[in-house]
């Protein structure tokens, strides 16, 4: 069975457009969050989220591509060309078929179906652009990516609300565990900061209402948590098999040892309970990753600042890690960055990927009067140097889909 090794990094945040803007920010807690810029949310609850800022998606493709195309697929092209130039890896069409592209996401292009909408209305059928469908299929991005970075091999887009980011490194490490593919550019990404979305999930309770303390809204196993903030952004990274590699002398950052997916069959938005499905995936993920719990220094938690989240994950982690649970570091990157959705899993990836490269676990900021029910190492407020081993990544979608993912250094 082939190693999956991580050789490339590319990112398009709420906090930096790039890898070490992102690192930077992330590591030194500098929120993300603000007031939202995208469109007029006065009269609405929640008036706040973690936008992408100073982007502009012609620095990365042209006009006419920009123009045809959605704002969740000019982040994940730009993050996969990103992520292509930092590997040193240029698309040879004799080795093209052997490239795959995984890029999952929560929303899709759903904003495009939206505007649309609202076109429908004022304009009747004709004012309706045929590039709907196009923009607004989940798989667009995906098959974008290979299109404009020239990979022939397996496409692949899956869709499981804020699970999907992990769920992709997932199946892109078993495509190359099992031969079909020797490079895959894998990620995830969403942009669905829309007046229907917020609306629909501020009426739902799920959003923070700190509208006047933005940056200090995403509160993270905090006595006062009162909801998530929505986010944007994309993460892609270059799978490869390690002889892959090895052939072209590739530098190599982690390896991707195992994962694990579960459901938890209980309710479309609220976790289960007692942790199970949690409870379950990590496991699953140690048990596949042939390691033991107290070989995880960290864990990159899904952290979304929401009631019932953190209590139940917190409860998943020390059943999953007992006696090691109150000796592990947890951070949760949605303090900074929001939550991104469909790319929460993978954003939360990269910072496992960058903590195991720099030996540093990001803080959990405005963890001000800790949860009594939440009594884990979370990393309060400010980063912490520390050698870093291996790291879990845990994503827990609605409906009940957990995903569980294993990186850790790369040793010969």
């Amino acid at each position: 069975m082939h190693r999956v090794v991580i050789t490339g990094l590319g990112a398009i945040t709420p906090i930096g457009n790039n890898v070490d803007a992102f690192w930077r920010n992330l590591t030194a807690g500098i929120s993300g969050v603000g007031p939202i810029t995208q469109f007029d949310a006065t009269g609405f609850p929640v008036r706040i989220a973690a936008e992408v800022k100073g982007f502009d998606p012609r620095d990365y493709m042209d006009f006419k591509e920009a123009r045809r195309s959605h704002r969740s697929t000019h982040f994940a092209l730009a993050a996969a060309r990103m992520a292509l130039a930092d590997a040193g890896l240029t698309m040879d069409r004799a080795e093209a078929d052997r490239v795959g592209v995984v890029i999952n996401t929560g929303g899709g292009g759903i904003g495009e179906v939206e505007m649309a909408t609202h076109i429908l209305v004022q304009k009747g059928p004709r004012g309706v652009s045929p590039l709907v469908v196009p923009n607004a299929m989940a798989n667009a991005v995906a098959c974008l990516v290979s299109i404009y970075t020239g990979a022939q091999g397996p496409v692949i887009t899956s869709t499981s609300a804020c699970a999907s980011g992990t769920q992709a490194f997932l199946e892109a490490m078993h495509i190359l565990r099992r031969g079909e593919a020797e490079v895959i550019v894998a990620g995830a990404t969403d942009s669905i900061i829309t007046p229907v979305t917020l609306a629909s999930l501020a009426n739902a309770g799920a959003l923070s209402r700190r509208n006047d303390e933005p940056q200090r809204a995403s509160r993270p196993f905090d006595r006062d948590r009162d909801g998530f903030v929505m986010g944007e952004g994309a993460i892609a990274m270059i799978l490869e098999t390690e002889a892959h590699a090895w052939r072209r002398g590739a530098h190599i950052y982690a390896e991707v040892v195992g994962g694990s997916l579960t459901s938890d069959a209980y309710h479309i938005t609220a976790p289960e309970p007692s942790g199970d499905g949690a409870i379950r995936a990590m496991g699953q993920a140690l048990e596949w990753a042939q390691m033991r719990p107290e070989e995880i220094d960290c864990i990159f938690a899904h952290g979304t600042s929401t009631p019932l989240n953190d209590v139940v994950e917190t409860r998943a982690i020390k059943a999953v890690f007992r006696e090691h649970a109150c000796r592990l570091a947890v951070s949760a990157t949605k303090s900074i960055v929001g939550h991104l959705l469909g790319a929460a899993g993978a954003i939360s990836t990269l910072a496992a990927v960058l903590a195991i490269r720099h030996s540093v676990v990001p803080p959990t900021i405005n963890l001000e009067n800790p949860d009594p029910e939440c009594d884990l190492d979370y990393v309060p407020q400010e980063a912490r140097r520390q050698s870093v081993r291996a790291a879990m990544v845990n994503a827990f979608g609605f409906g009940g889909q957990d995903a569980v993912l294993i990186v850790k250094k790369y040793v010969t």
